[in-house]
């Protein structure tokens, strides 16, 4: 089969070559994939900066697809099932975190596209535990989606408590930053979205989703616009999507006293210097959000099934498999939301 490959660590070394197919063994679920999503962290592989990432190993972990293949020990997934998976591929079994379902802290986990084969090829294989059967009204487009919707499910919900009503302020207009927003908008906030000059389109496909409010920082003033919205309390909840400090250090000042700021972003080094006084002299809950975990998509695919989210709309074209690059390089320009790769158009 067809596979982009990160064939070595370092910038680049990346090839569209033929692979062997998985086989479905003993719990895994060998999938064709529809289409598969463009991360961020797929984006840092490319550049070398992604430290998960084990070469050689076939990229894409934001998949849908159908069944063709179960493997013996499979019980409630059939051949022909339309399906989401999530990215975990094996954890210890042994730890808290695994005892309380919390794979994303698991510290012996290997993911698919990170350590294990991934999404952008023809076939993948996930154990039966990560694979959901997508609800009738569910497009396998919307589906392969379904991982940085439950990221944000993940910050918005388990981690944020978002309440209706409640003002909100996302950092970060890319991928992440739309999911957060969507999802808050679907608990009822009330959702301020901050970015740059060069998000205009990004800000537009917010407005379609229903955010309320998109900022420029480089030309409008967000303090006053926050301020203004929340008789001078600041915002309840802010979540940091972007990864720039500064965007961390704005959302300690903006959110209110005994507010919650999240932190989706990763930094682009391990210590950064943050204004721990807001922390402090506010009482701000100052909380990590890490990915996402098997409850995150339970509820994710509910928000989907109850038409509360869309994230088709983050994507404004598509790429196929062979012409992966073209994708690559519109993500890396900060073009569109989100890139997707088709691999199989004829799949419904």
């Amino acid at each position: 089969m067809k596979a982009v490959v990160k064939t070595d660590n370092g910038y680049d070394n990346m090839l569209y070559m033929d692979v062997n197919e998985p086989d479905a063994v003993a719990d895994l679920v060998k999938i064709k994939i529809a289409y598969s999503g463009i991360c961020g962290t797929d984006l840092h592989a490319f550049k070398g900066e992604y430290s998960s990432t084990k070469p050689p190993v076939i990229l894409g972990h934001e998949f849908s697809g159908i069944v063709t293949e179960i493997g013996p020990d499979v019980k409630n997934i059939k051949v022909g099932d339309r399906v989401t998976s999530e990215t975990t591929y094996t954890t210890c079994g042994e730890c808290s975190m695994c005892r309380s379902k919390d794979y994303n802290l698991c510290g012996n986990r290997q993911g698919i596209g990170t350590q294990i084969n991934g999404s952008m090829a023809e076939y993948v294989v996930s154990r039966e535990e990560s694979v959901h059967v997508l609800p009738e009204n569910v497009s396998l487009l919307s589906a392969a989606l379904t991982e940085p919707l439950a990221c944000g499910v993940h910050a918005v919900i388990e981690k944020g408590d978002v309440k209706p009503g409640e003002v909100c302020v996302v950092f970060g207009a890319g991928a992440i930053g739309q999911m957060v927003a969507q999802v808050a908008k679907g608990c009822g906030a009330i959702v301020i979205m901050a970015g740059l000059s060069n998000d205009k389109e990004r800000f537009e496909i917010a407005k379609s989703c229903g955010i309320d409010v998109t900022v420029d920082q480089m030309t409008e003033n967000l303090k006053e616009i926050v301020m203004s919205m929340t008789d001078n309390e600041g915002a309840d909840k802010c979540f940091e999507c972007s990864g720039a400090v500064i965007a961390a250090n704005t959302a300690l000042e903006l959110c209110r006293r005994k507010g919650t700021v999240v932190q989706m972003g990763v930094f682009s080094k391990p210590k950064a210097e943050i204004c721990t006084d807001y922390i402090l002299h506010k009482e701000i809950v100052y909380i990590g959000s890490r990915s996402q975990k098997p409850s995150s998509w339970v509820t994710s695919l509910q928000l989907l099934a109850e038409e509360k989210v869309n994230p088709e709309k983050t994507v404004k074209d598509m790429v196929t498999l062979e012409n992966w690059r073209e994708g690559f390089e519109k993500m890396l320009r900060g073009e569109g939301a989100k890139g997707v790769i088709c691999i199989d158009p004829a799949l419904k």
